[in-house]
């Protein structure tokens, strides 16, 4: 009986950053165990007896939630998939910058909270609110500024007011495990990890453009690498897909091998997913298992290869607005939202 187990890739400790064995999952619902790890600072202090969620500016009614008052509310429980805006960022031609993630910076789990909109309807928002700024317990310096920062985003207000915006408190039937949020975290459909802020400590309405750094200096695209020309934000998941099996260089026989890997997009379903086992030239589309709003889909394809050799393999996506994987990703110079081609090569002998 083989008992070995995967376990989290490390990319650093301080602060702690973990990928998902993405290569290894074989279930739709990531455990706590295996869910990819995302962190700018240390884990924060907090004292969950003494815990209350403040909505306030933009409003007429401030309001002060305990976890009692939120998990009394109508909730909603939804499949979401997160990934991290740098994942494949290691894939990038020129290098760049910054943590460097494979294709593991991505998990996906049951999710159960109350929505957004309703913590800000009874807080009754002013005409004129522009965004809503969501600021985490977790705080620390950044490199760029001896400054101390809590990590803190704000959605559009009408990204905010979406039906499926959720204020979290349960993952995968149980707490959120402290690492991923404990005890509130936000989910936000679609869009890129970050917007998803965890451990949150205060819900505030602006009537104006929110400017912290995780909002105007990282998670922002810039096409160039020496100005900040043509700069524009991070925010909704690129159309993508990876191959999990095979692994990259991995030997094989010749015979009939099963192709399997995940695909999954901000916009929209994956409607197509297809596979080419000799670098490009020829494309056939494969089977998807599952077709749900936010999560990602699997899907598979039985090769049969008859003759040895060097083989590259090649996974595409389409999703239902037309959105395509690229055959080159949008280079920037922070690496974030790599969607090109996916591939793997491999050995027949």
């Amino acid at each position: 009986m083989n008992l070995s187990k995967p376990y989290l890739t490390t990319r650093s400790l301080q602060p702690e950053n973990q990928e998902t064995p993405i290569q290894f999952i074989k279930n739709n619902i990531i455990s706590e165990r295996l869910f990819f790890r995302r962190n700018h600072f240390s884990y924060p202090n907090l004292t969950y007896s003494s815990y209350w969620l403040p909505v306030n500016g933009h409003v007429r009614n401030p309001q002060l939630f305990s976890l009692q008052n939120i998990m009394s509310l109508p909730s909603k429980t939804l499949t979401v998939v997160l990934e991290c805006a740098g994942n494949k960022r290691s894939f990038f031609e020129p290098k760049v910058f910054g943590e460097q993630w494979e294709k593991g910076a991505i998990s996906q789990g049951v999710w159960k909270g109350v929505p957004l909109k309703t913590l800000l309807q009874l807080a009754h928002i002013k005409e004129g609110a522009l965004e809503v700024v969501v600021e985490g317990y977790d705080v620390g310096k950044r490199t760029d500024t001896d400054k101390v920062y809590s990590y803190a985003r704000s959605l559009p207000i009408e990204k905010a007011l979406h039906e499926d915006t959720l204020v979290a408190y349960e993952y995968n039937g149980g707490p959120i495990p402290f690492k991923h949020g404990f005890p509130l975290r936000l989910i936000v459909p679609q869009w890129y990890g970050m917007a998803s802020v965890k451990w949150v400590k205060q819900i505030t309405i602006v009537n104006r453009a929110f400017s912290g750094p995780f909002q105007t200096v990282d998670y922002v695209y810039y096409p160039k690498k020496d100005s900040d020309e043509g700069a524009t934000p991070v925010t909704t998941m690129r159309v993508n897909s990876s191959i999990q099996k095979p692994l990259n260089r991995e030997i094989l026989t010749t015979g009939v091998h099963e192709i399997n890997g995940i695909a999954w997009t901000g916009k929209g379903l994956i409607v197509k997913v297809e596979i080419s086992t000799d670098s490009g030239q020829t494309w056939t589309e494969v089977k998807l298992r599952n077709k749900d709003q936010y999560s990602w889909i699997d899907w598979s394809y039985d090769w049969e290869v008859a003759e040895k050799g060097e083989y590259t393999i090649l996974s595409k996506a389409t999703d239902s607005h037309g959105r395509v994987q690229r055959k080159e990703p949008y280079w920037n110079r922070k690496g974030y939202g790599y969607n090109g081609i996916d591939r793997i090569k491999v050995k027949v002998e």
